[in-house]
């Protein structure tokens, strides 16, 4: 793993929790197993749909074999062989699709809390792959939706048979006894417009006297009748036009007029009669009477998501319109809009907690979790994985074009465009803010990314003889290589990747530290450098490794065996236990 020190070192960015790492999710993924094991409260994820068009991008070429997966995704031999035996049970192109899921499914579930929960965008071509690939990960049991997810409301016209109007988001937990998923704030102004009767929720609608050019009595003669209300709001309509005989109390008897004009209403006697029950009155001033309106799909505010999941701003145009917004063009194909994550977000994950997006796209769910922490003073963060993919300059000449031209990449790729989306956001977020404090909040963000390792380099080894030292030529590793190389080592030595190292003076030798763990990564350790470490665990109350790891390949033998048995037979007077471990 590379840092961009550049980018990471600017003040907006300088102490950011929040990360963008370019690369193959998967192995993104694996790199952050050790460190962020359990430690991810929510996963959204927007994978490729396998509708043929939308085409895999990824290295995988999904025709594993079971020593080839044990590796790629680090698992045991029998869980390899369960996934193949699964994966490739289904017909060619739903096997490719699983097989390539399956992994990063897997290790993503291990760096789920265990009271966290994952939300998955997927349509009609592998929902029901997805069911299947989920309950074998994730178990039955901790299945919690597949909600219809409706984009577009109007429908696509180009579907066979039906116009489609929805996707899905598949909603799992790790466990379902611990986790608990967060219902929406609710705007109380919003929600005093409504009332409530025997059939639901309603408010005061559409006033049921006729308007316009056909409303004058003469035009509709049929729809001029009195209607009765008693002193209790309650409405009678009869067919002979007699006040109801069950009805002994005093009634107001009101006909359709306007400025003393006979006009109509809207509904016939039959109609007024067959929903009585949705007729509202109102007294305020003249007494007029109305329709009760009943909430459409996603309209009342509510505090328990619903099933069908439907918001007017859940429109794909306005993904679209807001990548507009932010870059002046249409750069991004398909962008999930914010306030679809946002709802996500507010479901799913608590303050203070993390995000994790592994196929970042346009960068919607970093902008999300923004967008919130500035409205509620909030502590979330997110990390995203974007794969550097190859924007062709065919299919999509905007994004190209405005990758090489205004972003100055040589060779534009998605990744240029998911980074920028994230920094003009931001910008946005305080623009549109300037009236609140944001001093305290994370508008920034760290890059890393992944990078082949070096030929002839075996990161695996514990130990190597002078034979297997010559295959490798040190001298070739750059100060920039030995850095992703120290990044690699605290990653996996779980150090979280926004956890910075700290330069320790070793009697003129710098070594660096962070969360028990010492790295000694350069040429040049001596005697009088393991005296001053053996001196400073002594007197330094800051400083307490239990783990002391060198590049083996920057040491002699000897001097490995001499920090060895130094650390093994040094009584040091905090009692402490340090492994020291060679790594090449």
């Amino acid at each position: 793993l590379k840092e961009d020190e550049t980018f990471n070192q600017k003040p907006e960015n300088a102490n950011s929790e929040n990360l963008l790492i370019k690369g193959d999710n998967l192995e993104v993924l694996k790199h952050l197993s050790n460190a962020y094991y359990e430690k991810i409260k929510m996963i959204y994820i927007d994978p490729p749909y396998n509708t043929g068009s939308d085409g895999f991008v990824y290295a995988d070429n999904r025709k594993f074999t079971k020593d080839e997966l044990q590796e790629l995704a680090g698992i045991s031999e029998e869980r390899s062989k369960r996934i193949l035996d699964f994966t490739q049970s289904n017909s060619n192109s739903h096997s490719a699709w699983l097989t390539f899921m399956y992994p990063r499914l897997y290790i993503s579930k291990q760096l789920l809390k265990d009271d966290g929960v994952i939300f998955i965008s997927i349509d009609d071509n592998e929902v029901a792959q997805l069911r299947l690939l989920m309950d074998e990960v994730f178990g039955e049991d901790n299945f919690v939706a597949q909600l219809p997810t409706v984009m577009n409301l109007k429908g696509n016209n180009d579907e066979y048979g039906f116009a489609g109007t929805h996707e899905y988001t598949m909603v799992y937990v790790k466990n379902k006894d611990i986790a608990l998923l967060n219902q929406f704030s609710i705007n109380e102004e919003e929600l005093e417009d409504w009332q409530e009767d025997e059939k639901g929720f309603f408010k005061q609608g559409a006033n049921l006297k006729a308007t316009g050019g056909n409303a004058p009595r003469e035009k509709r003669p049929n729809l001029y009748f009195p209607i009765f209300i008693d002193d209790s709001n309650t409405v009678y309509v009869t067919l002979d036009d007699d006040k109801p005989k069950k009805y002994t109390g005093e009634l107001v008897t009101l006909y359709p007029i306007t400025k003393e004009k006979e006009m109509s209403w809207r509904w016939s006697k039959n109609k007024f009669i067959k929903d009585i029950d949705d007729v509202i009155v109102s007294r305020n001033g003249a007494i007029g009477i109305y329709k009760k309106q009943r909430p459409a799909l996603g309209n009342l505010p509510s505090k328990k998501p619903k099933t069908i999941f439907y918001k007017p701003e859940y429109s794909s145009g306005n993904g679209t319109a807001e990548i507009k917004s932010l870059f002046n063009d249409k750069v991004f194909t398909n962008p999930k809009p914010s306030k679809l994550l946002k709802d996500f977000i507010e479901i799913g994950l608590t303050d203070e907690d993390i995000i994790l997006d592994f196929f970042a796209g346009s960068g919607t769910t970093a902008d999300a979790v923004m967008q919130l922490n500035a409205k509620d003073d909030g502590s979330r963060k997110f990390i995203l994985a974007q794969l550097p993919e190859k924007i062709d300059p065919k299919n999509n000449k905007t994004a190209y074009d405005f990758v090489k031209e205004e972003l100055k990449a040589a060779d534009p790729t998605i990744f240029e465009i998911t980074k920028e989306r994230l920094i003009r956001a931001s910008k946005t977020i305080q623009e549109e803010n300037k009236d609140k404090d944001l001093s305290n909040q994370d508008l920034g963000f760290k890059i890393f990314e992944t990078m082949p390792i070096w030929e002839d380099y075996n990161f695996e080894a514990d130990e190597l003889d002078e034979q297997q030292m010559l295959l490798f030529d040190e001298n070739k590793l750059t100060k920039d290589d030995i850095k992703a190389l120290l990044v690699t080592w605290k990653t996996y030595d779980g150090v979280s990747l926004t956890h910075s190292l700290q330069e320790t003076d070793l009697n003129g030798y710098t070594a660096n530290y962070s969360n028990g763990k010492l790295y000694l990564m350069d040429k040049g350790f001596k005697t009088k450098n393991l005296k001053t470490l053996l001196e400073k665990i002594d007197s330094d109350k800051n400083f307490n490794p239990t783990t002391i790891i060198a590049f083996g390949y920057h040491f002699e033998s000897k001097n490995l065996r001499e920090i060895s048995e130094n650390i093994k037979s040094y009584a040091n007077k905090k009692s402490i236990d340090i492994d020291f471990i060679t790594r090449y």
